[in-house]
């Protein structure tokens, strides 16, 4: 059994990350998930949230994931998000600016506004925050 996969991740954007790796761990629709070489094919939708990569010598990378798909094949996983960020990139407090935003748009009673819209804001401003706390922790 291979000791490596090929992993990419990639947002609406552009390519983020291309590399082999040792591990991946993500929160899909199914449940958490550990990816390793030689893991069996699978599809499935991912939730917001880190994204956690062991790479060759056994060094993280964390990086964070809206939404989207993951899709593991025998040499690759492919990881295609909506949006996806390195975590040393996200703005801390722009993240906590928004998230106060949608928690303030979500408590107001006007008939105009989207609550889908600002729940799915406010769940995708938790996950990122947790992806930063995720990094901070790695980082000790």
């Amino acid at each position: 059994m291979a000791s490596t996969v090929l992993c990419t991740i990639v947002s609406a954007e552009e390519e983020i990350y291309s590399g082999q790796v040792e591990m991946v761990v993500a929160t899909g629709t199914i449940g958490e998930l550990g990816i390793y070489p030689g893991h069996t094919p699978l599809l499935t939708g991912v939730k917001p949230g880190p994204v956690r990569l062991r790479v060759e010598g056994g060094d993280e990378e964390i990086f964070f994931a809206s939404g989207g798909y993951i899709e593991v094949q025998p040499g690759a996983v492919t990881i295609l998000a909506d949006t996806a960020l390195r975590a040393d990139d996200i703005d801390e407090a722009a993240a906590v600016a928004a998230q106060q935003k949608a928690e303030q748009e979500q408590g107001d009673q006007r008939s105009d506004i989207d609550f889908a819209r600002v729940s799915a804001d406010l769940q995708e401003q938790a996950a990122m925050l947790r992806t930063v706390r995720k990094l901070r922790e790695r980082k000790g």
